[in-house]
This record gives C-alpha cells, sequence and structure tokens, in this order.
C-alpha cells in the first residue's frame, strides 16, 4: 500500500477535485440561468398583461360618471367595435415604451459609472425594484400607476442585465449559455402562466400578485447558488477592488513575491487599474458591429411583437381577441427559449442574415395587417415563433461573440455596453408603432 503522501497517491485525490470543479460549474451555469429567468420575468409579464392593462383602463374609462350613458364598448372614434382590428383605445406600444425607455437611459448611461457598486447591491435593488413593479401593476386602479409599475420593472430589467452579463467575465465563458438560455425560459414562463392562469379563470390582478415569488427567487439563485470567485466586488466597488489589488501588487514588488501572486491570479482577474473614458469610448466604438444587427433584429421583432400583434385579430376563431394576443406572445417566446439555449449546439457569426430576415418578418405582417390575406391565426403562430427563433438567436450569439473576441481587460464594460442595442431597437419599434396603430385603427 503507497503511504498517504506519495506520488501515487496524488491522482486518487483528483477526482475529488474534478469533481468540486464539475459542482462549481453546474451551478455557476444553473445560477445563470435562474438569474436570466428572473431578471426577465417581470419585463415579460408587462408585455403579456398590456392588452389587460389598458382594456382594464378601458373600462374605467367608460364606466365613469361622467359617461352614464355610454356602453363599456364605446370609446368614440376609436373603440374597440368601430374598426375591423378591434383596437384598444391606446396602443399596447404605450406599455413597451414605459417597459423599455428607462431601460434604455439606464443602459446609455450606467456602463460608465456602474463599476462604483457592488454587485451584490445592484442585485438587492433589482429585486426591490421588481417586487414593487409586481405589487403597484397588481393593486392599481388607474392606468398611472400600472405604467409606475411599469416602469420599476424596466429599472430592474435594465440595471439587472447589464449588470449580469458583465458578471460573467468573472466566471467561465459557458455561463453565458445559461444567462440565454434563463432569459428566453423567462420569456416563456412568464407569457404561459400569465396565459394558463388568466385562462383558468384568476384576474390578471392576482395572476400578477402571484409572480412576486419571482424576485425571491432571484435573490435566493444569486447568494446561494452562485460560486463566486475570490476576484468578485461582491460588496466593494472595482474602485476599491483596483486600489486594493495595486497596494497588493505594490507590497509584491517590494517582497520579491510578484511571480507567486500571477500563479494565484486567473485568467480573467484585471489588475492593472479601471478603464479611462478613452478607453471606454474606443471600446463602444468597436462594438457597433455588433450592436447596429441586434438592434435591427429587435427593432423588426417588437414592431411585430407591440404594433401589429394586436392588429392580427380572427374574429371567427375560437379564442378571444385578448386570448389570441396572449399566445402570440407566448409562442414568440418559445421561440426565444429555443434559440438562445442553442448556444452549446450551433453559433452564427453573421448577424447581419438573421436580422435582414426578422425585417421580411415585419414586412410580411405589415401587409397581412393591411390587406388580411392570412387565412387562419394558425399560420400567425407559426410565423411568430420563427420571428422569437430569429430573435433569441441574434442575442445569444451576439454577446457570445463580445465575450470571445473582446480583451480581458474590456470585457465586463465590453458586455454591459453592448446590451444598449436590443433596448435601442425596441424604444424605437414602439414609438414607430404608433403611428400604425393610429392608421389602422381608423380603418
Amino acid at each position: 500500500m503507497e503511504p498517504p503522501g506519495s506520488v501515487n497517491a496524488d491522482p486518487a485525490q483528483r477526482p475529488d477535485r474534478d469533481g468540486e470543479g464539475r459542482c462549481a460549474q453546474w451551478r455557476n451555469w444553473s445560477g445563470f440561468w435562474m438569474l436570466g429567468l428572473c431578471n426577465n420575468f417581470a419585463y415579460v409579464i408587462m408585455l403579456s398583461a398590456a392588452h389587460d392593462i389598458l382594456k382594464k383602463q378601458e373600462s374605467h374609462n367608460t364606466t365613469a360618471p361622467t359617461e352614464p350613458t355610454l356602453p363599456v364598448d364605446f370609446q368614440g372614434g376609436n373603440s374597440s367595435n368601430s374598426s375591423r382590428y378591434d383596437c384598444n383605445p391606446v396602443s399596447t406600444a404605450a406599455v413597451l415604451l414605459a417597459d423599455i425607455l428607462p431601460t434604455l437611459v439606464i443602459k446609455l448611461s450606467v456602463p460608465f459609472v456602474v463599476h462604483n457598486l457592488p454587485y451584490g447591491i445592484r442585485v438587492l435593488f433589482c429585486a426591490t425594484m421588481a417586487a414593487a413593479s409586481f405589487l403597484l401593476v397588481s393593486l392599481s386602479s388607474a392606468v398611472w400607476i400600472s405604467i409606475l409599475g411599469v416602469i420599476f420593472a424596466s429599472i430592474s430589467a435594465g440595471l439587472g442585465e447589464l449588470s449580469f452579463l458583465s458578471l460573467t467575465h468573472f466566471f467561465t465563458r459557458d455561463v453565458l449559455g445559461g444567462w440565454g438560455s434563463g432569459t428566453g425560459g423567462a420569456g416563456v414562463a412568464g407569457a404561459f402562466l400569465y396565459s394558463i392562469l388568466t385562462q383558468v379563470g384568476l384576474s390578471p390582478q392576482v395572476t400578477v400578485q402571484i409572480m412576486l415569488v419571482v424576485p425571491f427567487a432571484m435573490l435566493i439563485s444569486y447568494f446561494t447558488l452562485l460560486v463566486p470567485p475570490s476576484s468578485l466586488p461582491q460588496w466593494k466597488s472595482r474602485g476599491t477592488e483596483y486600489a486594493a489589488v495595486g497596494s497588493e501588487e505594490h507590497r509584491g514588488l517590494i517582497d520579491g513575491a510578484e511571480e507567486e501572486e500571477e500563479d494565484r491570479s486567473t485568467p480573467e482577474d484585471v489588475s492593472t487599474g479601471p478603464l479611462t473614458f478613452t478607453e471606454k469610448l474606443h471600446i463602444i466604438k468597436g462594438l457597433w458591429k455588433f450592436v447596429f444587427p441586434l438592434g435591427l433584429v429587435y427593432f423588426a421583432e417588437y414592431f411585430i411583437n407591440q404594433g401589429l400583434m394586436e392588429l392580427l385579430y380572427f374574429p371567427n376563431f375560437y379564442l378571444s381577441h385578448a386570448e389570441q394576443y396572449r399566445w402570440y406572445q407566448t409562442l414568440y417566446q418559445v421561440g426565444v427559449l429555443v434559440s438562445r439555449s442553442s448556444l452549446c449546439c450551433v453559433k452564427i457569426r453573421n448577424l447581419w442574415a438573421l436580422s435582414l430576415l426578422q425585417v421580411v418578418n415585419a414586412v410580411l405582417l405589415l401587409f397581412a395587417v393591411r390587406y388580411l390575406f392570412l387565412p387562419s391565426a394558425w399560420l400567425v403562430f407559426a410565423i411568430v415563433l420563427y420571428e422569437g427563433l430569429l430573435g433569441g438567436a441574434a442575442y445569444v450569439n451576439t454577446f457570445y461573440f463580445i465575450s470571445k473576441e473582446s480583451e480581458g481587460r474590456h470585457r465586463e464594460f465590453a458586455m454591459a455596453a453592448a446590451s444598449v442595442g436590443d433596448s435601442l431597437g425596441i424604444a424605437l419599434a414602439g414609438i414607430a408603432a404608433f403611428p400604425v396603430h393610429r392608421y389602422f385603427c381608423s380603418l
């Protein structure tokens, strides 16, 4: 028998270390999956509930004492029954803009200063804002309160997305697959649960209140499931981290221990100080090749989702207008989940091809709304599913190749800054949807 300290005894210990490494890798992948799910959940719920939020306000307006003689379905020139498209008085794009504009503002500005806020505090803030959004929307008695709740969800999702994408810098690249799959799962889980729970008889208000479990799941996933490296600034700002690293390096030079410090560091450690403003601008310049096609994909798909979907109404179909809209959203999210989970199987570098295909979808459905040539909602279901596949593939491949092609020191900022692409496209789509809604509802 070999003594415990012999060289031949070492291999017997390696399976334990390998097992620990695999366990940590699995926990990190699962943790990012859950974070992606929880971060996007409130956003998806708000979009799925957009039709109901506006219908609720329409009902309040039509039953107001100032107009006691008007039936609930009559709203003057733009009532639900005055148009062949069964329009809401306000486009669901109003909810989309409330859901995306705060996110866009955050993504345009926060990457330059967010390093001063520790990751732990960011996560606590995001969970609090998400919980507040569910409470405001579910308990509101006026549309402006509901819109405020949607804005809170947007702030939570925007800060969460750029923070968690930056966080992947401290882990192995495979956690991007977990994040992408989780965000896709949020779409399916959110839209599907909302559709099912309202379909079986729960009110939209009660359904949204049930979703309060999600912010707590985010906290549990981040603080208990992830296995963070020692280099992660959990409760310290990056500025403090850099100062500490600089001090350690100085002591290392004095003690002649610089090589030992390098051996202990991980490939992702950043020890050369924070990026300057000029360096950040240079990184942003190099990101446009990713941001433009991603923004175009999201412009086209959200122009469909919030500008055209509510107009793709089939009166003779067995589902009501509200139910058709919910299932459009659900099938779109199924496509997103499948393609965002495909990174382990296929990687697509040609992002412009995905953009052009999505634009073709938008043009096709725009003409379908105008000329009503699609024979059944089933065909729209298939197109919407395909739309989700394109959008999800564009998202996950964009951030995969940014992570792969960025220098280690630039990667954390690059991942956060590039997240503005989808939000910019969505915001422009929401703005473009308003005149489209007004035009078709006037026919």
